[in-house]
């Protein structure tokens, strides 16, 4: 038992992602919505997956995806919260 798939895989493109197909995922979704990841790469006219669509949108494309180094305030804030909470998992479990 198991998952099934989330697409049929014959025929879709694996790899790289070409600037013509970040153009189009990013159209697509812009002018869409997110919507239905696993009919979105025939409605936006590619071919890929729908997982591998939305973890390129999620991933790389968003808009609001920040990039680069962390601030001074955002490391003195995760150090703060490691110091109150601690390093381990199951301190993590109930938040």
């Amino acid at each position: 038992m198991g998952r099934a798939p989330c697409c049929e895989k014959v025929g879709l493109k694996k790899g790289r992602w070409t600037s013509e197909e970040d153009r189009a995922l990013t159209k697509y979704i812009l002018a869409n919505g997110e919507g239905s990841w696993k009919s979105l790469p025939k409605n936006a006219g590619l071919l890929r997956c729908g997982k591998s669509c939305r973890l390129r949108w999620i991933n790389y494309l968003r808009a609001d995806l920040k990039r680069g180094n962390i601030t001074r305030e955002e490391e003195e804030t995760i150090v703060k919260l490691r110091t109150a909470l601690g390093n381990r998992r199951k301190d993590f479990d109930n938040i």
